[in-house]
């Protein structure tokens, strides 16, 4: 084995990084000065049930712990893959006060779907990246809505930015918030998931999500005056069922 991927495996080089990313979290979190759009029947789930499931982009994770009140941090989870890159993020998760919930969407999809059911029927909520996590970006997968037909949990769709990033040229194009500056916080609709909902069904509600994920984000994105983030191509196949792709444009902002 190579001397990096020992390394890797470290469970103290893994707890190292967990930390400093843990850290620079709460740096953002306390240093940034946050704005958040809430629609009314929204912020009726917010300040009521907390048992929900939030979805966002893979790419707008770190700015996403700041849509969730200090008070509520032990009640939210976050899904996590059981790979090393997971483990270290669930660390860091962790370290913040958050909860986690491991399964994947890849390997043990079924296990993964009753363990946030049991999660949400405790009254906890949900955090689901439902391009993650290896994309195609920003394009939504089935998870968040089997999870929300299964349970009868409303999925609400959340996404942010901040006036100062970096977006790394990586698959998802992970945007870094920068602190000591403005940042926003959007939230969408509830979106409810019938539990006889057909195949059709449940592909029309996952179109809905993604619909609306993208929306927000492009709105966020907007009001700092940013180069847009678009969704990965969609296959040939299905491109007159799906959102409109236009070219991507590189985000200057650092």
């Amino acid at each position: 084995m190579k001397l990096s991927k020992r390394i890797l495996r470290s469970t103290f080089f893994q707890n190292l990084i967990a930390r400093l990313i843990s850290s620079y979290i709460s740096l953002v979190r306390s240093t940034v000065r946050w704005q958040e759009i809430v629609p009314d029947e929204t912020r009726k789930h917010l300040n009521g049930d907390s048992s929900i499931i939030g979805c966002f982009w893979h790419a707008r994770m770190i700015m996403m712990f700041n849509a969730w009140k200090d008070s509520d941090r032990s009640k939210f989870h976050m899904l996590i893959s059981a790979h090393r890159d997971g483990r270290v993020i669930a660390k860091s998760i962790e370290n913040l006060g958050f909860n986690t919930v491991e399964g994947s969407s890849r390997r043990g999809g079924a296990t993964a779907l009753v363990n946030l059911k049991r999660t949400l029927d405790k009254g906890n909520a949900i955090g689901i990246t439902p391009d993650g996590p290896k994309g195609p970006r920003m394009r939504a997968k089935t998870g968040a809505i089997k999870a929300a037909q299964m349970t009868g949990r409303p999925i609400l769709p959340v996404t942010g930015t901040v006036a100062k990033r970096k977006v790394f040229n990586s698959w998802d194009r992970f945007v870094l918030p920068a602190p000591f500056t403005k940042g926003v916080i959007i939230w969408g609709t509830p979106i409810y998931v019938e539990r006889d909902a057909s195949k059709e069904q449940q592909e029309a509600y996952r179109l809905e999500l993604e619909n609306q994920l993208n929306n927000l984000t492009q709105m966020a994105d907007q009001s700092f005056g940013q180069n847009l983030i678009q969704p990965d191509p969609l296959p040939v196949s299905s491109a007159n069922t799906h959102l409109n792709h236009t070219p991507e444009t590189s985000d200057a902002n650092t």
